[in-house]
């Protein structure tokens, strides 16, 4: 997609499009959204992730028959994975799936101010930096929210990781809109990569994505209604 900067990637990965179109449905069950969210995540994971760490050798091990081989261990080692509450939640496994050993998760609380659509703050319990947690230059924070619509909430996640001391931070979503793509590309771009599986042109009035997939965290948590 030409109008879109260069450090966002938006899949073309056949099964994923598949995938985000069974999500769109209205008629897709609590569960049925759960395990595509997840599904859809895992694909988006392994794009991104491996772009983000490379495999280097590790100590020598033993097959069951007794052959020695060198083990491939991935860098950095210092990764987080940092969920924006609600609907973040529902792509956490996914992404540890996909990497190679477990690894912190700091979560951020975000929601929108209804009347203005700028993003709020209300919980954030990323620890203090300190020198135990490896060289700072390394650290890669990973963002998973499902849907980027105005972008705000998405840009304020960035700026916070970036003040925590983050040096790279790759952005995993499902879907979002063009606008708010935009503007979460652009607030770190040396610094940030986005990887998401589709984007829509229009945003409604109330910051709604359109044709989007509904609120997907009232949709995960069967809060519909509310």
């Amino acid at each position: 997609m030409a109008e879109l900067p260069s450090n966002v990637h938006v899949s073309q990965h056949p099964s994923l499009l598949a995938k985000l179109s069974q999500l769109r449905s209205q008629s897709a069950s609590p569960r049925d959204v759960k395990s595509l969210i997840h599904e859809i995540s895992l694909i988006i994971a392994c794009e991104a992730i491996s772009s983000a760490i490379k495999p280097a050798n590790g100590p020598k091990d033993q097959t069951p028959l007794g052959f020695e081989y060198t083990t491939v261990v991935a860098e950095p080692s210092n990764i987080c994975i940092v969920p924006i509450l609600r609907s973040g939640l529902g792509m956490v496994e996914a992404v540890q799936t996909m990497l190679p050993a477990s690894v912190p998760i700091h979560h951020l609380g975000m929601y929108r101010e209804p009347s203005t659509l700028d993003p709020v703050e209300y919980y954030n319990n990323l620890p203090r930096q300190s020198s135990s947690s490896g060289p700072e230059g390394s650290r890669l924070a990973i963002i998973v929210d499902p849907v980027i619509a105005t972008g705000g909430t998405c840009a304020a996640a960035i700026q916070t990781l970036r003040e925590w001391g983050a040096r790279r931070v790759l952005v995993l979503s499902v879907l979002g809109a063009r606008e708010g793509v935009q503007k979460a590309a652009a607030e770190w771009p040396e610094g940030t990569e986005i990887w998401i599986a589709g984007v829509d042109k229009d945003l409604t009035d109330g910051g709604m994505l359109k044709p989007g997939l509904g609120d997907v965290g009232d949709r995960l948590f069967l809060t519909i209604g509310k």
